[in-house]
Formats: structure tokens, C-alpha cells, sequence
């Protein structure tokens, strides 16, 4: 697959409504915690098995800053959607959809320059990934 450019990425809170002017998405990934199962006859080295439970991770956005729109400031959780680019051939874009809180929230307002709002978001659960066709 080719590589493409993140112009034209939108994030939507579907409770709240709130949406900016996106500059990025980053994501912390996914991780799950490992189990030691060593024991007093291992030798060597330690032996692990995976946790049952996945972590889904932070999803930190970037908006440029409007002082009159209020970010997502409480602690309702609600569901995150972000909608990739439409690609050439495709008629429906890809997308990742999951319940959010926010974490963080910051604002950047320097001299002669534009300010932004940065946000992190926790995920509550699994991340729907839902391919473009």
C-alpha cells in the first residue's frame, strides 16, 4: 500500500459535537501487560505469558485554537470518530471510532503566531476500525 498524507483528517465527538480545525492524530497504540511466570527452577531466563486485558491507549489531537468553541472539558465519555482521507477509488473513507474521556487539555496562544488547543483522550475500550471501500 502507498503511502498518503493526513490532509483532510476530521475528528468528531458524536455526544458534545465538538469538532476543530484538526493539524494531528497521534496515537499511543495498544499494549498489553506481560505475566512473569517464572519460578525458582527457571533458569536462564524469565518466562512470560500475555495478560488477558489490552490497553487501548491515548489518542492526543491538536486543534487550532478558537477561545469560543468549548472542548470536550467533563468527565462524560463519549465517542470519538476519525475519518482518514478518501483515497482515489474509494467511496467511503476509513475510520476509527471509540469511546473517549479527556485526560488533558491545553492551549498554546503565543505572540504573532496561531494559537492551538492540544487534547488527550483515553479509550475506554476496543478502537472500531472500519476499512475504506
Amino acid at each position: 500500500m502507498p503511502a498518503d498524507v493526513g490532509t483532510g483528517t476530521v475528528a468528531t465527538f458524536a455526544t458534545s459535537g465538538f469538532t476543530g480545525e484538526l493539524l494531528s492524530v497521534d496515537w499511543s497504540g495498544i499494549s498489553r501487560e506481560s505475566v512473569n511466570t517464572s519460578h525458582m527452577g527457571t533458569t536462564t531466563f524469565h518466562t512470560f505469558i500475555p495478560g488477558d486485558l489490552t490497553d487501548p491507549g491515548e489518542l492526543t489531537l491538536e486543534f487550532n485554537f478558537e477561545p469560543d468553541d468549548e472542548p470536550i472539558w467533563d468527565d462524560v465519555a463519549e465517542t470519538l470518530t476519525i475519518t482518514f482521507p478518501l483515497e482515489v477509488g474509494q467511496s467511503s473513507a476509513a475510520t476509527w471510532a471509540a469511546t473517549v474521556f479527556a485526560t488533558d487539555v491545553s492551549v498554546t496562544d503565543p505572540l504573532e503566531d496561531k494559537m492551538t488547543m492540544t487534547m488527550t483522550v483515553k479509550a475506554t475500550g476496543a478502537i472500531t476500525v472500519t476499512a475504506a471501500t
